[in-house]
């Protein structure tokens, strides 16, 4: 009986070791060179997108010197909302312009990355 448990536990362990080891052996480490493949190749990634490129330099427009022609030209911001900017400075930060209700928060959320507001030193 002893004998026969010894040789149920190898078969059962032997079994279990190729089943493991058959998806191993059947994968291929790298693709086939074959070119008369009907398979597309895998599309590439632009160097762009795999490589953390710095954001480009942009000029922020300071709210506290800032002509109304300027301040217009930033979306949502036309000649009304320019003249209440103008007419609240100075500010201490750019949110100001949210806290003192002079703009919406809609029109502030599509200004903020374009403004600043710089101190007098």
């Amino acid at each position: 009986m002893r004998h026969f448990t010894l040789a149920s536990l190898a078969a059962t362990a032997l079994t279990l070791g190729l089943l493991t080891a058959t998806p191993v052996l059947a994968q291929a480490t790298q693709p086939a060179a074959k070119s008369d493949s009907k398979m597309a190749p895998a599309p590439k990634a632009p160097a762009t997108e795999s490589k953390m490129a710095p954001a480009p330099k942009v000029e922020l427009l300071d709210i506290n010197s800032a002509t109304a022609d300027q301040l217009a030209e930033l979306p949502g911001i036309g000649k009304a909302y320019s003249a209440k900017i103008i007419a609240g400075r100075p500010y201490k930060g750019k949110d100001d312009l949210v806290n003192k209700n002079l703009v919406p928060q809609k029109t502030y959320d599509g200004i903020k990355d374009k403004i600043i507001a710089k101190q007098k030193s």
